[in-house]
């Protein structure tokens, strides 16, 4: 058993009232890389599960809505959008400390190496383009067809979004950072006007979040709904672009690689190829690029609030605090049009 932030002992006798008896078989494994919401593996009867809670001690209104991803998998799971089928909800925090859910366990592949090195090199492209038709799908689906018309406030995405976050960043107890400041305002004054598109946006989609079939280059499941609202698709497309404007230490970017050599896209083809079959023909800006690194500057800044007061759900949390800094200077030089420091 591994070791967890609740009783595992606790989660046993729970499960055993609501789905039955495990049979003797009951295993937790703790699943590193995550920064948020702690997730385990759940082998409990003949049922191989995962299981994602909040974090223990205080956390910000808002943040950590392990019901809000329930919901969206629950909606999604009878659509051609692929997702692990979702278990069961728990909100009263008296069993484990918070509250839970439980999904199936997908079996296949995660990728968390943007340049895809454990793969052949006549592979690589091909996989990045499974990313961005698998993004174009999402975006595809209409939220009103699958009960999802309320699961965000349709128009003013960005303004809502640039103030949420902002009140986020401000919300820390760490000190300023004049770069996000920066960058802040320069979202606000360049903000394009609202062009009325809306979709199921993710919030962090990425390769390490993609389940791809063991053999096929196709996903099988998108994973990490924590953020996922009804918003502006080219919020979800200017974050997916992110490795295209981080280095390899900034949470393991492509800036500074031979993209040719290694049989990588460019962002212009990754944006192109999702482009031919994304619902609507408005152009990625610098905006949503520079959003996309802002906003991820100020959720590893929450990050470090964490590691700091010993709430943080990675292991490795200590150590991504310096990337909020890196991720602003980056937003910064989208922003400004500025040549990227490598």
């Amino acid at each position: 058993m591994t070791e967890t932030d609740f009783d595992p002992q606790a989660l046993r006798t729970l499960l055993a009232n609501l789905v039955g008896p495990d049979d003797g078989r009951f295993a937790l494994t703790r699943i590193a890389g995550g920064q948020s919401n702690p997730t385990y593996f759940l082998d409990y009867g003949d049922r191989n599960l995962v299981l994602r809670k909040q974090p223990n001690g205080p956390i910000l209104k808002g943040a950590h809505a392990v019901d809000r991803e329930y919901r969206v998998l629950s909606a999604l799971a009878p659509t051609d959008v692929p997702v692990p089928k979702p278990v069961l909800f728990h909100d009263d925090a008296r069993a484990i400390g918070t509250p839970f859910y439980l999904m199936e366990r997908v079996e296949g592949r995660i990728f968390t190496d943007t340049s895809l090195s454990d793969l052949p090199r006549d592979r690589r492209h091909g996989i990045w383009m499974t990313v961005a038709d698998t993004l174009a799908a999402m975006h595809r689906l209409r939220p009103d067809e699958v009960g999802l018309s309320d699961y965000g406030r349709p128009g003013s995405y960005f303004e809502r979004q640039i103030r949420r976050w902002d009140g986020q960043y401000r919300a820390s107890p760490s000190g300023p950072l004049p770069e996000i400041e920066e960058v802040h305002a320069w979202l606000v004054e360049q903000m394009p006007p609202d062009d009325g598109l809306v979709s199921l946006c993710h919030g962090d989609f990425r390769l390490g979040n993609l389940v791809f079939h063991p053999d096929e280059d196709r996903v099988v499941a998108i994973l990490d709904w924590e953020l996922s609202t009804l918003g502006h698709p080219l919020a979800d497309l200017g974050f997916c672009a992110m490795p295209w404007h981080s280095t390899p230490h900034e949470y393991g970017g492509l800036l500074g690689k031979d993209l040719t050599a290694l049989g990588l896209p460019t962002e212009g083809e990754f944006v192109g190829r999702y482009m031919t079959s994304a619902p609507f023909d408005a152009p990625l800006l610098p905006f949503h690029k520079a959003f996309a690194l802002y906003r991820f500057a100020v959720i590893f800044v929450g990050i470090a609030d964490r590691a700091k007061a010993g709430t943080a759900a990675g292991d490795k949390a200590e150590g991504l605090g310096p990337l909020a800094l890196a991720f602003a200077r980056r937003a910064r030089e989208v922003a400004l049009d500025l040549p990227h420091a490598l």
